[in-house]
């Protein structure tokens, strides 16, 4: 299983969950091996579209370094930290994560949007 872990160490994802706020953006870095990108990318795109079909459930995007870059990152917006919480904590989707390869490091955060 792949490794989670906290992009901001005072705010892990977990505690994030219980903020009750939306709309939300879940921005979700991974470090994945060069020679695993199209599996990761294959069983990505499976839990994306598991997650497509979740309640609050809004957008998502995934994006990949440049220039060589070991990194990936999904953009993916919810009405609600609660809806998120829900869908990541399904048996489902836990399955679906637990399939990642240990090698591979996800670094998630949420954030709201604010005024420029």
């Amino acid at each position: 299983m792949a490794t989670l872990q906290s992009l901001d160490p005072h705010t892990p994802m977990f505690a994030q969950f219980k903020e009750e706020t939306g709309p939300i953006v879940l921005a979700n870095t991974f470090v994945v091996p060069a020679e695993k990108t199209e599996a990761f990318l294959a069983l990505f795109r499976r839990q994306a579209e598991f997650m497509k079909a979740q309640p609050g459930f809004v957008s998502l995007r995934m994006h990949r370094g440049t220039a060589g870059s070991r990194l990936l990152m999904n953009i993916a917006t919810w009405e609600s930290t609660e809806a998120l919480a829900k869908a990541f904590g399904s048996p489902e989707f836990q399955r679906m994560a637990a399939e990642f390869p240990d090698d591979v490091v996800f670094y998630p955060h949420v954030f709201e949007q604010i005024d420029a």
